[in-house]
């Protein structure tokens, strides 16, 4: 059975196994990111970890998904702040060369489609929209089976549709008033400041779920992706991410304002949690290389 070995590279972590045909994982072993050292050292971390997990054995190819867009070439087009410098690494080239194997690159969000869909909470369905609500707010389209990634990767950049809301407030691409500028999990913290008077910042696991911040980014999200589902017409939308963490008044208010803004028909399409565990995206990323 073709072995390949999967890596999923986020801000503060990278973690590694080796991934079957049939998508079953063998250990999770995880590093913490380098982030602050730059792309050279992260690259350096996932290979040394990559080559460990690898061990003797007959790996064909390496799969990552990472934080990030990535470009059809393999190189980072756009990244956060999670991972300074990160735009314009050459993820694939830097791999292969220090792996001795083929690599594919995908988004983590775009990897971690593709495993749910094969394995997951989407398996079997025909459209599945998949966002992931963190720090950012990725998406992914999966159609078919196969992941839509759109002519430089960017398909699915659902936390990048005009919110509805405007407001003044700085994504992270560095536009006005995108969803991500609302909903994605700094932006809430930072809201929810704001209203209470607060001088600094709290993380987001101190924020009250009953908070009016919170509310109101749940109905920003919702929005989107009733956008999104207009656009798409999906069998099922996939929301995970760690902003999901709130709890169920969170997820349920997003719901309720994706259901009251979306088409008739299109309104009802199943909202499912991600089915997969912390390997979803490494073996997403090494899905295609199985064979």
């Amino acid at each position: 059975m073709k072995t390949v070995l999967g890596i999923d590279i986020g801000g503060t972590k990278i973690a590694a196994a080796l991934v079957s045909a049939d998508g079953t994982t063998g250990p999770l072993h995880r590093v913490p990111t380098p982030a602050r050292e730059g792309p050279a050292a992260v690259l350096r971390a996932a290979a040394e970890l990559g080559r460990r997990v690898m061990g003797d054995a007959p790996v064909a190819a390496c799969g990552v998904g990472t934080a990030g867009a990535v470009d059809p070439h393999g190189r980072i087009a756009h990244a956060t702040d999670s991972l300074p410098g990160w735009a314009g690494t050459d993820v694939r080239g830097g791999l292969a060369a220090a792996l001795g194997r083929p690599v594919l690159v995908r988004n983590d969000v775009h990897a971690l489609a593709v495993a749910e869909a094969a394995w997951g909470a989407a398996a079997g369905a025909g459209t599945v929209l998949v966002v992931a609500v963190g720090t950012g707010i990725g998406g992914a389209v999966v159609a078919g089976g196969e992941l839509v990634t759109g002519r430089l990767g960017l398909a699915g950049s659902i936390g990048h549709l005009p919110a509805a809301a405007a407001l003044g407030r700085r994504c992270g691409c560095g536009a006005l008033d995108h969803v991500e500028a609302y909903a994605a999990g700094p932006a809430i913290a930072a809201d929810h400041a704001r209203r209470a008077g607060l001088a600094a910042v709290p993380p987001l696991e101190y924020v009250d779920p009953g908070a009016a911040a919170v509310a109101f980014a749940a109905g920003v999200l919702g929005r989107g992706l009733a956008a999104a589902a207009n656009l798409l017409d999906p069998d099922a939308i996939i929301l995970g991410g760690g902003v999901l963490g709130l709890g169920e008044p969170f997820r349920g208010l997003v719901v309720a304002a994706l259901r009251a803004a979306a088409l008739p028909g299109v309104a009802d399409v199943p909202v499912r949690a991600p089915a997969l565990g912390p390997a979803a995206v490494l073996a997403g990323a090494a899905r295609p290389l199985l064979g």
